[in-house]
């Protein structure tokens, strides 16, 4: 993913689950369609999952308590 959305949730008491699903819903608010995939730090997540349909990955160089959300490369 080469251009995405940034969104950041350092709420401690929301479940991750929840902060993806509230990033992918603004996302599709914003730009009509849902994310494909999500970036998080792997402080946050340790190997790739599923939330919904969205691809949940770890990249280190993503912020802790960021969430980069955006469409797959080509």
């Amino acid at each position: 993913m080469n251009v995405g959305m940034l969104w950041l949730d350092d709420d401690a008491k929301r479940p991750f689950a929840e902060k993806v699903e509230r990033a992918a819903e603004y996302y599709q608010q914003k730009y009509g369609r849902l994310p494909e995939l999500c970036l998080v730090n792997p402080g946050m997540l340790a190997q790739k999952q599923h939330i919904g349909r969205l691809e949940v990955q770890p990249l280190r160089t993503v912020l802790p308590h960021h969430f980069w959300l955006g469409m797959r490369s080509s």
